[in-house]
């Protein structure tokens, strides 16, 4: 993996220990490029439960939208979704997905984007949050 930043990968994402997140989709590997966080982390898939951090791996738009609404319920007012899509590279010319049309699907759905990075040298990583206007919690 090639370094992109000193900043361990799970500062980047924002994972704190005793968060509570869900995953969906993700790539083999994922719990060792978070490990110096991943025992102190509560994987939790109940709906039910609102999550502090959520990280969402896609390769094309077919239902990203649906998932974005599903998931804006369960993340807490200052808890995150990280959307992931496959960078284009040398085996992945021809890209189905990018940052921009992600954007536009979650302003549609009531989230705004605040930070890009690198998640590794496959993946590009957009995070999105509800804006503070529309929190029902103070933060």
């Amino acid at each position: 993996m090639a370094a992109y930043s000193p900043t361990p990968l799970y500062k980047k994402l924002g994972l704190k220990p005793g968060f509570l997140i869900t995953l969906y989709n993700p790539p083999s590997g994922y719990r060792e490029l978070v490990i110096d966080v991943w025992d102190a982390l509560i994987v939790e898939e109940a709906v039910t439960k609102r999550k502090d951090f959520i990280h969402i791996f896609i390769i094309n738009y077919a239902n990203i939208e649906e998932l974005l609404c599903n998931y804006k319920l369960q993340i807490k007012d200052a808890g995150m979704i990280w959307v992931s899509w496959p960078k284009v590279s040398k085996t992945n010319k021809h890209r189905q997905i990018d940052e921009n049309g992600i954007r536009a699907i979650a302003l549609k759905s009531g989230l705004v984007d605040i930070k890009v990075c690198s998640f590794n040298d496959e993946w590009s990583a957009l995070k999105l949050v509800i804006p503070v206007k529309d929190r029902k919690q103070p933060v």
